[in-house]
């Protein structure tokens, strides 16, 4: 590998906000993959600035290897409205210095290649930018990059406005793709998937980790373990956290190469992140057996059917993540959930005790006049968050509003604080459903971390459409998906069914995706009998849920009782009674399952 940037001793910082970066001392390879995590507002996108010589150090000096080519998309740009998408594909007025005129076209085929790939297949390359969402023109800017070489390409949030789809489609592009990369992102899985080392900007310096977010955040951890300089609260958010890495999938914990022996023994007694069960007595008691129920529902959007015949039940507890592409329907579908809409036929029921808190994914109006605290405090002075009650100024704590920030006048916090303040106003008012349209956005991982750790604590149903996979897999327990076509598709795979079905049109060949009346008489079952027997497949869940956990309970007394022979049989042989039970409900919910439509 050659050395292609340097940064020798650079400081950064902008008049009253003080120094942002000092003293830093960084290279950068021409192979690296680099991802930039921090605290909003830490610095991460001024170092790319730095990194592109968009900006100039007050201290050090920035060094570009010669004739290096750099490509790079900003947070915020600026596009001609009268352009089309083919002006800005072949322009370069608004590309980083370094990328030069004489670029040699990639052809149509490829802009049409990569338009398709970041979810863009209706445009056309005369259409014209200036009608476009903002969503839509980040997009086009960013195949505009991806079309072309580049030594050094630097993406500042380049998942923004993406689903799920487009950035899987990202992530596997940037991996086939030569020369170094420097990205900043907030989406933890992308950040595992695709870079090789991170960068920490935090306390005006940048720390660098050999791995992705799985790295990191176990880098972290051991530094905290062995400074001891980290106060309680925020080490057990850690600890939590790395144990969702350390279960998830090997993936994750693959690329760290350096010693991970003390991290894994801060985890060694971390329970689950949720027991499951408390959680889903407690919703009952709160919710009653009644949350959602929805029969041969039709939701439209204007012109356009959202769903068609549609049967769904939601029930208390239920995790539930809804995926599918921008303009798919789901915040159609979370809107009528929160009771803003209607369906346009059919019959929807809301549970008599059910209390919807919908989070949109624009900012709803906050008090600006009021400051941080009496903002929250205006919903309530006290909180209840599952067993525990807290204060208002606890509560915002968890989202990193601290001693100084609760005094910060709302009209003076940035987009990503807004965002925190939206959620804390929500759980203030104590819901017991969360209906939550792309949370993620604008939060930093600090803080996703605490809204997880929330969220895995709180008692009632939470139906999240998001294009944060990480989010998807850490929150939810049932994955939806809306392919366009008027279905509700349940997806016991994940999102890795969603994106094997997204790929092939919406659904595998044997499937029907709903309760269409159609495919219920091919079965032999009638539309009542369908819902009958899905109802019963969720019983056969639950009962399958207890069992594991009264195996885990079992396998913990055979370890604490391993010396009591006696008490060691007589355990061993409540497990196989109910290892044995386990299988049978398992074999009968994969012989219901078989009779019915799936979806």
């Amino acid at each position: 590998m050659a050395n292609i940037v340097n940064l020798d001793r650079v400081s950064k910082g902008y008049g009253a906000a003080g120094p942002l970066l000092t003293d830093v001392s960084l290279g950068l390879d021409d192979a690296d993959r680099i991802g930039v995590v921090g605290l909003n507002g830490a610095g991460k996108s001024t170092l790319l600035r730095l990194l592109t010589r968009q900006e100039e150090p007050d201290d050090g000096r920035v060094t570009h290897r010669r004739d290096l080519r750099v490509a790079g998309l900003p947070q915020t740009l600026q596009l001609a409205p009268d352009a089309t998408v083919r002006d800005v594909v072949l322009g370069t007025a608004w590309l980083a210095e370094g990328m030069g005129a004489e670029h040699e076209w990639a052809g149509d085929a490829g802009v049409r290649a990569v338009l398709d790939g970041l979810g863009m297949p209706h445009l056309g390359l005369e259409t014209p930018v200036g009608p476009m969402s903002g969503g839509e023109r980040r997009r086009v800017a960013l195949a505009a990059l991806l079309v072309r070489d580049a030594d050094l390409l630097i993406l500042d949030e380049p998942t923004n406005h993406l689903d799920v789809g487009g950035i899987d489609w990202l992530a596997r592009h940037l991996l086939t793709r030569r020369g170094a990369l420097v990205v900043v992102t907030h989406d933890r899985w992308f950040l595992d998937a695709v870079c090789t080392t991170t960068w920490e900007v935090a306390d005006q310096t940048v720390r660098a980790y050999e791995g992705g977010f799985a790295a990191w955040t176990l880098a972290r951890a051991e530094r905290e373990r062995v400074a001891a300089a980290t106060e309680a609260r925020r080490q057990n958010l850690l600890r939590k956290e790395i144990a969702w890495l350390r279960r998830g999938a090997p993936a994750r914990t693959s690329k760290p190469k350096f010693r991970i022996d003390a991290a894994n023994a801060l985890i060694a007694d971390v329970p689950p992140p949720r027991d499951s069960m408390s959680l889903q007595r407690l919703a009952t008691a709160r919710l009653g057996k009644q949350v959602y129920d929805l029969e041969h529902v039709r939701l439209d959007a204007g012109p356009k059917e959202i769903l068609r015949d549609l049967d769904w039940q939601v029930g208390p507890g239920d995790r539930i993540a809804v995926l599918g592409r921008n303009g798919a329907g789901k915040t159609t579908l979370l809107r009528m959930l929160a009771g803003v809409t209607r369906p346009d036929h059919g019959r929807f029921v809301a549970g008599s005790t059910v209390r919807p808190a919908f989070l949109s994914q624009e900012l709803a109006e906050l008090p600006g006049r009021l400051r941080v605290l009496e903002a929250v405090e205006e919903i309530a002075r006290r909180v209840r968050l599952g067993d525990r009650e807290i204060s208002a100024a606890q509560l915002a704590e968890v989202f990193g509003f601290d001693d100084r920030r609760l005094w910060t006048p709302v009209a003076d916090l940035s987009g990503g604080e807004r965002r925190r303040l939206q959620l804390l106003r929500l759980l203030a008012g104590e819901p017991n459903v969360l209906l939550l349209d792309e949370p993620t956005n604008d939060l930093d991982t600090d803080t996703l971390a605490a809204l997880e750790d929330l969220l895995d604590s709180w008692p009632g149903v939470i139906v999240v459409a998001s294009h944060d996979r990480y989010l998807v897999e850490r929150v939810a327990d049932t994955v939806y998906g809306m392919f366009g076509d008027g279905e509700l598709v349940h997806l016991p795979g994940g999102v890795d069914e969603y994106l094997a079905r997204a790929t092939d049109g919406g659904r595998p060949a044997s499937a029907t995706g709903n309760a269409e009346p159609a495919p219920a008489k091919a079965t032999g079952m009638s539309a009542a009998q369908v819902r009958q027997a899905r109802k019963e497949l969720s019983r056969l869940e639950r009962q399958v849920g207890r069992l594991e956990q009264r195996e885990a309970e079992l396998l913990d007394q055979l370890a604490a009782n391993a010396t009591d022979y006696a008490r060691v049989a007589e355990l061993d042989s409540q497990l196989k009674d109910v290892r044995g039970e386990r299988e049978q409900v398992e074999q009968a919910w994969l012989t219901l399952a078989d009779e019915i439509p799936s979806g």
